[in-house]
């Protein structure tokens, strides 16, 4: 798999200096600065400290099974061109490399949804699901039914979510990633997104590789 994260620091120099600080505990394959400089902190067959506790499918050591990528930024403002295009050319290659299928390209917040939020809101899902490189909705917001709690957990573990997380840190992380303007309960636009993407990318619960 890959996972993408945001540092949530104030510049791409001070997250590399953590990133390269063995007291920290935490490491990433790729670090990319907002004006697309890319650093490659571990071999892409190395075993990086990136996700933490967390799983997607039937994945539950995600840092044995992933290559992480980091991207400069707080969380609180958009992804510049420059670092979008410095990252597409990467996860092309990635890819193309490890054969990773689009729909095991995720969030940070996806594989940890109780406790990560990154790379948040601000970054543009669906200019990499156009390119190949990750997955987005056909209908978000398409008819799937009245919202219904244990349908929609459902639906969230077959799309790899982990169904140990309770039912709003699953709807906030569906949000985050794919409806980042919704708010209130779970409404049948949820329900539309989780069921568009079950049906069409339904993660194998045997699949325990990258």
């Amino acid at each position: 798999m890959v996972v993408l994260h945001y540092t949530a620091m104030d510049s791409a120099e001070a997250a590399l200096e953590r990133l390269c600080d063995p007291q920290a505990e935490v490491s990433a394959h790729y670090l990319i600065c907002e004006r697309g400089r890319l650093w490659q902190l571990v071999g892409e067959a190395g075993r990086a400290w990136h996700a933490g506790a967390g799983r997607w499918g039937a994945v539950d050591d995600v840092n044995s099974a992933s290559i992480g990528i980091e991207l400069a930024n707080r969380g609180d403002h958009p992804f510049p061109e420059p670092q979008m295009r410095a990252l597409e050319a990467l996860l092309a290659g990635v890819m193309d490399r490890w054969r990773i299928r689009p729909e095991r390209v995720i969030a940070h917040s996806d594989m940890a949804p109780e406790r990560k939020f990154d790379p948040g809101a601000r970054f543009d899902w669906r200019r990499l699901a156009r390119a190949g490189l990750s997955v987005w909705p056909d209908a978000a917001g398409g008819a799937a039914g009245p919202p219904d709690a244990a349908r929609f957990r459902a639906l969230a573990g077959r799309i790899g979510y982990d169904m140990r997380a309770g039912d709003t840190a699953l709807l906030a992380a569906l949000r985050l990633r794919f409806r980042p303007w919704g708010r209130g309960p779970l409404a049948a636009a949820d329900m539309g997104v989780a069921a568009d993407l079950a049906r069409r990318f339904p993660v194998d619960r045997g699949d325990t590789s990258a």
